[in-house]
């Protein structure tokens, strides 16, 4: 076996730019002003350039993320990472456009892809996907003993075109997202808080915030529920954005 390369090697290299994208319906999301805000804190703090576009309709989505493909790619200087939030509502793999229309999830994934997005081949592309992913409710289950299995499923990845992006989701596969309508969303407001203030390359932080809502009960017609992210990645190196 390899020794493990030197730590230099398997740090993204974080001097280029860092550039964000953030496309949010706000209609009939009451909230998301709140997590607008904190986003716009977030990147501010972490030395983004950061663009945001309230709703977009469905064709938008696919049309932002196309231009911002563009931009990188035509940019002089080199660009070290893009952090994509999509927010709106939804259901697996798909997101709602403002005008009610569907786009698919796994086409604005593509856009910034290893085959598409030549400024951003090898480097970090995050995405935070605050949606719905179906209509499940998660009251919770109490933690005892050793009946807890873990279960994975194996999905092909073509490593060439995929790797290096990271995919954070406001809930797992199936289950609603939920938003407060004064304070935003417990995930973004989370998120923004431990990305802001804590220290560790991203999937440590990631695993604080997902034990910061796993504790955390969401109170919906007065019934307790319980939500939380879910990380898909194919980083292939640590990304350290403080």
């Amino acid at each position: 076996m390899s020794n493990l390369r030197s730590s230099e090697e398997e740090k993204y290299d974080m001097s280029g730019a860092r550039l964000a994208l953030t496309l949010c319906v706000t209609k009939a999301r009451e909230g998301s002003e709140e997590d607008l805000d904190a986003l716009e804190y977030m990147f501010r703090q972490l030395r983004f350039e950061s663009t945001m576009k309230r709703d977009p309709t469905a064709q938008q989505f696919q049309e932002e993320l196309e231009k911002f493909q563009q931009a990188i790619d035509s940019r002089e200087d080199p660009t070290s990472c893009a952090f994509v939030v999509l927010m709106a509502h939804g259901r697996e793999g798909f997101l709602k456009g403002e005008d009610g229309e569907m786009v698919k999830l796994e086409n604005l994934f593509k856009a910034l892809n290893n085959k598409n997005c030549k400024a951003l081949r090898a480097k970090p592309k995050v995405y935070i996907i605050q949606a719905c992913r179906g209509e499940q409710k998660d009251p919770g289950e109490t933690v005892g003993g050793d009946e807890i299995v873990m279960v994975t499923k194996d999905s092909p990845q073509t490593i060439p075109t995929y790797t290096d992006a990271l995919h954070i989701y406001s809930t797992v596969e199936g289950y609603i997202a939920y938003r407060h309508d004064q304070k935003g969303s417990c995930f973004i407001q989370t998120l923004v808080d431990v990305f802001t203030k804590g220290k560790g390359h991203i999937l440590e932080l990631l695993t604080e915030v997902t034990r910061r809502m796993a504790e955390a009960e969401m109170v919906q017609e007065g019934q307790a529920k319980k939500t939380n992210p879910e990380i898909q990645s194919t980083l292939r190196k640590r990304l350290y954005l403080q």
